[in-house]
């Protein structure tokens, strides 16, 4: 009898870390539900026990985990070490965090380093931590955006994959300005999983390589030519 191979595409397996709504989780959902796309979102895992983000995760059939934090004591490496062997379980390929609120030791960075990505609202390396937005008006830039990037210990550093940039209007606050920023998020985060998980984005020293794209630099929206 002849055995005949299967021709059925493997799928990177990616979990989505949360600690709220997970909006961005949600793009991600969606992007990985398309037949072409290179992952399949196979878990969700918080350290908040009711983020409402778990809830919009089992509607779509994604298995979710929580993790919550504060019985581990303030030992943090335990608490992710714990978070591990939940990934190893459901055989976790790449880690997307999507505004998950804790910063990560560099133990559990290293166990998956350049295999774990990050989303950041503004165009790394400018304005890392919080407030982005409002720092952003607050000095009078001209530009803002996001940023997905491999994950390193330092906050926001590591090797950037994909930026989207948005213009930053004169009458903007920080609402309206994040609100628009957060709208190429849901662009870019997709798309930035999509160059990882295809392997057309790879970590080479610490910058990354693009491998048969049609754009020179893979960025969701580039600037029009003045």
């Amino acid at each position: 009898m002849v055995r005949r191979l299967s021709t059925a595409r493997i799928r990177m397996r990616v979990a989505a870390f949360i600690s709220g709504r997970g909006s961005n989780m949600v793009a991600l959902i969606d992007a990985c539900a398309t037949p072409d796309f290179p992952a399949e979102m196979a878990l969700v895992l918080s350290n908040v026990v009711d983020a409402p983000g778990l809830d919009l995760a089992a509607e779509r059939g994604i298995a979710t985990e929580t993790l919550p934090h504060r019985p581990f004591a303030g030992d943090r490496e335990a608490h992710e070490r714990a978070i591990d062997a939940v990934l190893v379980r459901h055989k976790i390929d790449l880690i997307c965090l999507a505004g998950y609120m804790r910063l990560l030791t560099p133990w559990f960075v290293e166990r998956w380093r350049d295999r774990m990505i990050n989303i950041h609202p503004s165009l790394l390396p400018a304005f890392k931590g919080l407030d982005t937005h409002a720092r952003v008006l607050e000095v009078g830039a001209r530009w803002h955006g996001c940023t997905v990037h491999f994950v390193r210990a330092a906050m926001d550093e590591g090797p950037i994959v994909a930026q989207a940039i948005v213009p930053v209007a004169a009458d903007d606050t920080a609402q309206t300005l994040g609100a628009r920023v957060l709208a190429q998020e849901h662009r870019l985060y997709p798309h930035a999983l999509s160059l990882v998980a295809s392997g057309t984005a790879r970590v080479e020293g610490e910058r990354v390589a693009v491998r048969d794209h049609p754009l020179p630099v893979p960025a969701i929206n580039p600037p029009e030519s003045t």
